[in-house]
């Protein structure tokens, strides 16, 4: 009872405007275990000390600069410290290790362990409550007052901050183009060779002035769809909302010259890009792989993208590259667009007209790039800067990049627990994994600033979290989104880990982008293109949608958030063999189809399908050791509040389970004092345990990573008792699980599977069939 009276004391020592925000963004990372100790396969960014001619000046502004109000208003929330639970959890990581091995070997030391377990038995409370009370801690702390604090490399606590030495540097308004950069006439250049090439991309997609009646049919019209077969993407599908337009193929070579690229990042590519080409690419093109070329094509014309294959082990840097080269390019045409005009302003004579020169938004950010940890922000910057670099001689001045490789590398001196976790977990969870950030980032020239303030940057990097906490919530004094105004490229990286993370964030963003800002922020009225004053920005806007996987919710997103008029893209390959061909144990697979009238209704009518037809065949004793995988939290409390009701023999492990209440269910499970085991997908997919002693295995729902039913499949080989004729395995599934249904079974099976009602028997022989 001590807990839970200290729990609920917690929770009345939180102020309202602290309970409110608790509610608003729900609930705690689920991870922080540290990844395993073997040596990684991914690459690990180190940006070298050579290119930053100012770190010591920036780095020592930075620890006396002062906080202006404005930035306090947009200043990053305070992660809270390390709590005694977690210092427990790091203790108990390693006892669960020496616990898992030794509990099958050693009786003696499991009776003792099983006394002690029944004493913390009696003080057990739910983990929904402990949940709630750590995420409380955690809030609380970072909503206090938007105070600023110290930065701490290891939690990345974010100061936004004005940088007074560089502001001018870096300010648009009162600096020109560079003679020697080359690019002071690019105009005339791209003009005087527009015969010879086809028009620029930015320009043809910036310049592009629509009408209102195409604005009604944007917003009113279906999109009219066109299938296209590429060699590399496979299926690719274009959908345009105006007239039907033209497909197009990628060139089987593609000319650096030819892709209207700033002048720098011609020369710069090639030497960046040469890790990722095989001898194979090299002979036909220099500078692009397969995948980049096709995708890079779909980039460079401005059109949505979505591309549901990314893997983080095997096509992750690359896609990567390709999306850093094209925001970068965007980002250089468009201050070479200003600072050019700039000079024309300056030397233009009294009474001309400057209505020609409107090439800004309402706000200076342009690209805004959500990825899920800090570990890509840091290869992002690293990218970046590599681009930039011409040669060795012209290093580019990189400011605050000391503050910058702390608060965002991983630290060296953490050795990660000597655990097996599978290669896509280590490639997923490499580097610093910390969920909660958010960076502006201004290029001009030759120069890069990091932590530049929001509305001084050009790109700005963040996690959904991290944007999510700037933005607030409505009724919140302290919120602004008026930054994302005048966002031009939308890239969202590695869009399933969010579905594991808290989606809501997701589509609180695509809520708040390309509004019109509330305060004017001393832009130039003079200057802003007639897109932006006439709030066209979201029809202008390019999306680039990359995840692992096809999920109706990020279809959604993709489907109902995006409004380019340039059309969108999506790649829709069907999965021939599904992940089920990855299983090795022999073992009778049944497929029990539900009816449902609606998607909303699938949820109560699973929910309903299972205790009146699934879970009477389970209660029987001889169906002991059953494992109920439950892919949604929400379904996972109903089910286990049930079970509590109808007074079942069970375990539970979530994503808010402690240690050592995992390693007690575990044990409880694998002895058989516990008859069902309920397990939730995202305690899966952050900690990768095995789980011993299953025989009977139910799929509450398809899982949403199709790897992971094989997975789970799998973990039956870990039983030790040869009792394997008795394995058994169900799945429930409705006619709206079809593209999980396809990832995890084949397109053909799934056919067959929805045209017919009848429950369908599949047995895996452990080879692929």
């Amino acid at each position: 009872m001590g807990k839970r009276r200290g729990g609920r004391e917690l929770l009345r020592s939180l102020s309202k405007k602290q309970k409110k925000h608790l509610r608003e963004f729900g609930e705690e990372h689920p991870f922080y275990d540290k990844v395993s100790g073997r040596p990684e396969e991914t690459q690990i960014c180190e940006l070298s000390d050579d290119s930053d001619k100012s770190s010591k000046e920036s780095d020592s502004e930075t620890e006396v600069e002062q906080v202006s109000g404005y930035h306090k208003l947009l200043a990053t929330l305070k992660t809270s410290p390390e709590s005694e639970s977690e210092e427990e959890e790091d203790e108990s990581e390693s006892e669960e290790a020496e616990e898992s091995e030794a509990e099958m070997d050693s009786e003696g030391s499991q009776e003792t362990g099983e006394a002690e377990e029944g004493k913390e038995e009696t003080n057990d409370v739910p983990e929904e409550e402990e949940a709630t009370d750590t995420a409380e801690q955690m809030l609380s702390q970072e909503q206090a007052d938007g105070t600023d604090t110290p930065c701490d490399p290891r939690h990345g606590v974010i100061e936004e901050f004005t940088d007074v030495k560089h502001e001018s540097e870096f300010s648009l308004e009162t600096n020109f183009m560079e003679e020697e950069s080359g690019d002071c006439n690019a105009d005339r250049r791209d003009s005087s060779s527009s015969q010879a090439l086809p028009e620029d991309p930015f320009k043809q997609h910036m310049d592009k002035e629509l009408e209102e009646k195409e604005i009604e049919k944007i917003s009113a019209l279906p999109k009219t769809s066109s299938p296209s077969q590429w060699p590399r993407l496979g299926q690719v599908v274009f959908s345009s909302p105006l007239e039907k337009q033209k497909t197009f193929k990628a060139d089987k070579e593609v000319d650096v010259t030819q892709l209207h690229l700033h002048k720098p990042l011609e020369s710069t590519w090639p030497k960046v890009n040469k890790q990722f080409l095989s001898a194979a690419d090299k002979p036909t093109d220099s500078s692009f792989t397969p995948l980049q070329r096709e995708l890079f094509c779909i980039m460079n014309s401005y059109r949505d993208l979505f591309y549901p294959e990314r893997n983080a082990l095997t096509n992750g840097e690359e896609i990567r590259h390709a999306y850093c080269l094209h925001a970068l390019n965007h980002v250089l045409k468009a201050n070479a667009q200003v600072l050019s005009n700039n000079a024309r302003r300056r030397d233009r004579k009294p009474g001309t007209d400057t209505d020609d020169h409107r090439d800004q938004g309402l706000t200076r950010p342009k690209v805004l790039m959500i990825v899920p940890f800090r570990e890509c922000a840091l290869r992002i910057v690293h990218v970046f800067i590599s681009l930039l670099e011409v040669n060795d001689k012209k290093k580019i001045d990189v400011s605050n990049k000391k503050r910058f490789k702390g608060e965002y590398g991983s630290d060296p001196e953490e050795k990660p627990p000597n655990l097996k976790r599978p290669e896509d977990y280590e490639a997923v969870f490499a580097g610093n994994i910390d969920d909660h950030f958010r960076i502006g980032v201004a290029i001009l020239q030759k120069s890069m600033r990091l932590y530049a303030p929001f509305y001084s940057s050009d790109i700005i990097i963040a996690s959904p979290l991290g944007i999510r906490t700037v933005i607030g919530a409505e009724g919140e004094k302290k919120r602004d989104f008026d930054f994302l105004s005048s966002i031009e490229i939308l890239i969202i990286d590695q869009a399933d880990i969010y579905l594991m993370q808290n989606w809501e964030h997701v589509l609180h963003l695509m809520k708040h982008i390309n509004l019109l800002p509330l305060d004017s922020h001393g832009v130039d009225f003079s200057r802003v293109r007639m897109l932006n004053l006439n709030n066209w920005s979201k029809y202008y806007r390019q999306t680039l949608l990359f995840s692992a996987l096809q999920d109706p919710q990020i279809n959604s997103v993709f489907n109902k958030h995006c409004f380019n008029y340039m059309g969108q893209v999506a790649i829709r390959n069907v999965p021939l063999t599904g992940s089920i061909s990855h299983v090795v144990v022999q073992l009778p697979h049944v497929f029990r189809r539900l009816e449902a009238d609606s998607v909303t209704s699938v949820i109560d009518g699973r929910f309903q399908f299972f205790i009146d037809k699934v879970l009477p065949e389970y209660r029987d004793a001889i169906m002991s050791h059953t494992l109920i995988y439950v892919p949604s939290y929400f379904d996972y409390v109903r089910l286990r509040n049930y079970f509590k009701k109808e007074d079942l023999n069970f375990t539970h492990i979530c994503e808010y389970t402690k240690k050592a209440a995992v390693c007690r269910a575990r044990r409880f499970f694998l002895k058989g004092e516990k008859q069902f085991l309920l397990f939730t997908e995202r305690s899966h997919f952050y900690k990768r345990y095995t789980i011993k002693g299953i025989r009977n295995l139910i799929f509450y729902e398809l899982p949403t990573y199709s790897h992971f039913y094989s997975e789970i499949c799998n973990m039956l080989k870990a039983t030790d008792s040869g009792v394997d004729a008795t394995w058994t395995c169900t799945v429930l599934y409705s006619k709206y699980d079809a593209q999980k249904l396809a990832a995890v079974v084949g397109i053909d099976r799934t056919a067959q599977m929805l045209q017919s009602k009848k429950n369908v028997h599949l047995f895996v022989t452990g080879e692929n069939d």
